[in-house]
Formats: C-alpha cells, structure tokens, sequence
C-alpha cells in the first residue's frame, strides 16, 4: 500500500510541475488518482511499468490557427485543438467542443476523461478530445459554415474514420457537423464513418440526437433499482437546457418522473407542473434563444437568475447535464438539504472536488460523468458500425442496444467497487474498471 501511495503521490506531483496552470487537467486527473491506490496495491506490476505517468500523458496534441470571415468582410481568428489521448483500445474517439472557454486545460481534461469513458462502455474506441474557442451563438449560419470549413481544412489532416472520430459536445450540433462533414467530403471524398452525430440522411444514426440524455437516466435508474426506488413520483433538477438535458427530461418523464427545473447560462426556469421538454426544445434548438423565453410560453413557470443548484425546492434526483465544476461543496450541501437522494452526471466533471467529498460523506448515489454520461460515446460507436456495414439500424434496435450497455456499465462499474472493497463508490468503481481495460491493453503492446 505504501509503495502505490508513494507512486501516486510522485506522478500526480511531477503532472502538475508539468502543467501547473491547467487546472481543470488537474483536477481530473486528481479525482483519477484518488481512487485508484486499491488497484495499484493488488496489482504492483502496473508501478513497475509506470503505467500512471504514461497513462496521464496524451499521445498527441494538435494546436492550430482557424481564421475565418465575418458577413461584414472582418477577417477573425481562433484556435483549433486536438488532443489524441489514447489508443490502446481502439481509434481516438471524442467530441468537438466550440465555446469561449476551450483552451489546452479544458481538451486535456475532457479527452482525459474520455479516455476512461469509452473504455467503459466496452467497444473498442480510444479516447481524444478537441474544438476552438469560437463562440457559435450569435453568430449567422453563414459564419458558422465558414468557420467550420477553415476549422475542417486543418483537421482534416490529423483523423479519419480507422484512426480518430470527432463527434460533436458543446457548440457542435446537427448544424455544425453537417458543414464539418461536407469540408472534409470535399477534400477526402466520401468517408461516412470519419465523423458521428451527422444527421440521419448523411449517414448519421437514429437515437445518437438523444443518447447522452438518455443514457444518463437509464444509468440512474438501474441505482435507483438497487435500492429498491425508481423515477416514478420522483422530483427531478436537470442543469443545462441542450442537447442532453433536454433529452433526460424527456426521459424522466417516461419513467414516471417530474422535472421541475432546467436552466442555462444566465439562469432557470422552476416550473411546479413539471418542465415542458417540447418548449425547451424548440426554444433552444430550433429559436436558439434564452431559456427565459420558457416563461411566455407558461406563464405558471417562474425565471430566476443565477445557478440553479441555488434552488430552494424539494427534489429527489438532480442531473448535472450543463459544464464543468458548476456545482462546489456548498451547492452539495444545499442540494442535500433539499432532498437529493441521487447525483448523476449528464455534464463531464460539473461537481467539483469538494462536491464530490459531500455526497460520499452524505452516502447518496452518486454517479460520475464518465459512467453516467457514457451513452453519447457508445452509440457514437454504434454510428461508426452502421457505416461499416452500410447498415441504419432502427430507433428502437439503437435504444434497446443503449439501454443495455448502459446497464452494463452500471454492472461492471457497481461490481468493481465491492471488489476492492469500496461498496457503493461509483468514483471508485468507474475509475479502476476504465483503468483496468486501458492499463491491461497498454501493456499488452509493449512501451509504446
């Protein structure tokens, strides 16, 4: 035990002399490592290869200029990233993120993650990461379309369908895959397996729109089956008011559940009859406007601004599904007053370190992104099957396939907690089974 303890320390102190400004890579390979001492320890042949340092190292990261023209003739300029993680398991697989914040932190983190998120699932993809700093919002989609080309001319270069597969994440919808995907067609010819998240028509896969959301409400229930509950009379709280979260309210509410909250960068919405997805939908999918919007459409709902995790309401499920670290220890300790019984994780990484401290001290379910929100990725792999085969599986066959391997992640991830006898630690749990798959094939292949 003291020599994995040892170990751990070593690597996580020579990462952050490495990068010390990157905070948020730190911080997810530190919740990583805080977990990961019981495997170290049964296993010290893991030490002996240094598999932590070559594990936390990506393979490759790309950084480039995008410049691209306004509809007024004004010359802009953003950076594109691509981080290619690791492909021990399979072809770099990960979205592509446009939003003001991306920088080097923010890919390394979110493919780092990635990485543990796609070996969970149990399909043979690798984890990579990647995007720009451009903000889509507000912008025509004639300068979305332009920007996309410039971004694709210098990615094009560095992936394809057998080595790394973008999909899309925040700011990368239908529309922006579509205008990535006809760049690369023009200069590649025609790749249908390079990118997923396309739409249905270019190859894309019935169910992918919806899979992130979903997954993480099937992820919840199979806990909340453990403990003898269910969705059914449930109060719900979902962050974000994109892609996945509408999908998860939309879920919940199958299952028998009520959302009574959903939100976006400025603020949310509270409604006490239960959250309208239909509105959310096309308020933020089809208008692209503000969730406050939600208001003149249902006029017994109520905006507040701020975060919703401010929430004064009872609930009993709360589903993170917006950004990174937006809920801190005291937003924990508020969600629990008011209820939760449950945490699971739409979003990658949205509680923060001491959040997470919280909810284990507390003994509520908890589960992390990269298991709760692994849907996304596995149908995304599902995709890139359906265009080898030159196959499109129907809704349903991708939901129930879904379903399933949702419900396998839950399995392995529950039943590797108690084997290093960590019960009820979905961190844990999640952490040493993607570790296991990722460190057994590294190795297996040589120092490479």
């Amino acid at each position: 035990m003291q020599e994995a303890v040892r170990y751990i320390e070593e690597t996580y102190k020579k990462i952050k002399k490495r990068d010390p400004e990157q905070v948020e890579f730190l911080q997810a390979v530190k919740e990583f490592l805080s977990s990961i001492e019981p495997v170290l320890t049964a296993h010290p042949e893991f030490i002996q290869q240094n598999i932590l340092e070559r594990m936390i190292e990506p393979e490759r990261i790309i950084q480039f200029r995008v410049p691209w023209m306004t509809d007024q003739g004004e010359i802009k300029v953003n950076r594109g990233f691509r981080v290619q993680f690791n492909s021990a398991i399979g072809p770099y697989k990960g979205g592509l993120r446009f939003h003001p914040s991306v920088n080097q932190s923010i890919i390394k983190f979110l493919g780092f993650e990635q990485v543990f998120k796609n070996s969970l699932t149990g399909l043979p993809i690798g984890g990579g990461k990647g995007g720009s700093d451009f903000d889509p919002k507000g912008k025509t989609n004639n300068e979305v379309m332009r920007f996309c080309q410039s971004f694709m001319t210098e990615l094009q270069q560095h992936i394809g369908p057998d080595f790394d597969v973008p999909a899309g994440d925040i700011g990368v919808g239908a529309r922006e895959i579509g205008y990535l995907y006809g760049q690369y067609k023009r200069l590649n010819g025609f790749e249908a397996g390079v990118l997923t998240g396309k739409p249905v028509f270019l190859g894309g896969s019935l169910g992918r729109t919806e899979a992130t959301g979903y997954g993480v409400v099937y992820f919840t229930d199979e806990m909340l089956k453990d403990m003898g509950q269910s969705f059914k009379g449930k109060k719900v709280v979902v962050s974000g008011s994109g892609n996945v979260a509408i999908y998860a309210i939309q879920k919940v509410h199958e299952l028998g559940g009520t959302v009574i909250a959903c939100s976006d960068s400025n603020g949310y919405i509270w409604d006490p009859n239960g959250i309208n997805y239909s509105t959310i939908k096309q308020i933020k999918e089809v208008e692209r406007k503000r969730i406050s919007e939600y208001i003149h459409h249902h006029p017994k709902a109520y905006y507040y601004e701020g975060s919703i995790w401010d929430i004064e309401k009872n609930y009993q499920v709360a589903l993170p599904c917006a950004t990174q670290n937006e809920i801190d220890g005291m937003k924990a300790k508020k969600m629990i007053r008011n209820g939760v019984i449950a945490v699971a994780e739409g979003a990658n990484m949205p509680s923060d370190l001491d959040a997470i401290e919280v909810y284990q001290d507390a003994k509520i379910l908890y589960a992390p992104g990269k298991a709760a929100n692994a849907g996304g990725v596995a149908v995304s792999a599902l995709e890139m099957s359906q265009n080898s085969q030159r196959l499109s599986w129907t809704f349903d066959e991708v939901d129930e396939k879904l379903k399933n391997i949702m419900k396998s992640i839950y399995i392995e991830v529950r039943d590797t907690a108690e084997m290093y006898h960590t019960p009820g630690n979905f961190v844990a749990g999640a952490n040493i089974a993607g570790f296991m798959h990722i460190a057994e094939s590294m190795i297996s292949q040589g120092l490479v």
